[in-house]
């Protein structure tokens, strides 16, 4: 079953700001209904306005992709008020371990880089796919790294490394488990995007790196499924 591009909804997590900001004002300006999960309902507010401001109609939920209750509310509530559910965005994110050794590891930063950057949308893919299911449409997309690809391995940000090749895993199996449903699953590197988690060592703009993430989500019928792209084309696992 096809749906017009303009009774689509998405939900793109962490949407307030940086990259979640520039893929929804994106995927807004395609016509579609956005819905922008924050943990901040002032700061979901406040994008509300910015996006406004240039004409966007978006609107914000609270969500706290690290609470499985917050996760089940946020998607039942846009299914609930929109009517459906056909994109998600799993963008939301912490980098909390720049220094960290693995061999020398804080265990509490890593539980938490875990369960934000792949419990989060783990949980957030498992609540999407059945109201995906229901319409026969639906495309997810994985913000994931060039730090979590094993052909990119090194010393580092250990966490954060290991929970976008976690993330790049779930991709896969996902991608492989909705096959022939009509939902697609995908990965996005944005690249080194100038972000509040990029400590300055950056070279391309949030709009810049929204371009992948967006066509993703609006690849149409027989699009790829279950691969790793930067700059629309596929990357290394």
């Amino acid at each position: 079953m096809t749906t017009n591009p303009a009774q689509r909804v998405a939900l793109v997590s962490g949407g307030n700001r940086g990259l979640g900001l520039a893929i929804a004002a994106r995927l807004a300006e395609q016509g579609m209904r956005v819905v922008i999960g924050v943990r901040d309902r002032l700061a979901g507010r406040e994008a509300e306005t910015t996006l406004a401001s240039t004409g966007l109609l978006v609107h914000s939920h609270e969500l706290d992709v690290t609470d499985p209750a917050s996760v089940a509310r946020a998607v039942a509530d846009v299914a609930a008020q929109l009517g459906r559910l056909d994109v998600l965005v799993n963008n939301a994110a912490v980098a909390v371990d720049r220094g960290q050794a693995a061999s020398a590891p804080d265990f509490e930063r890593v539980r938490a880089t875990l369960d934000t950057n792949l419990l989060g949308a783990w949980r957030l893919a498992a609540a999407a796919v059945p109201e995906m299911r229901k319409n026969g449409y639906g495309r997810i997309v994985n913000i994931t790294s060039h730090l979590g690809s094993q052909s990119n391995m090194g010393i580092g940000n250990v966490s954060y490394r290991i929970s976008k090749t976690g993330l790049n895993a779930l991709t896969q199996i996902l991608a492989a488990e909705v096959a022939d449903t009509g939902i697609l699953v995908n990965a996005a590197s944005p690249g080194r995007t100038n972000t509040r988690m990029a400590y300055g060592e950056t070279d391309r703009t949030p709009e810049e790196a929204a371009d992948t993430p967006v066509w993703l989500a609006t690849l149409p019928e027989g699009g790829p499924t279950g691969g790793l792209f930067y700059e629309r084309k596929p990357l290394e696992w």
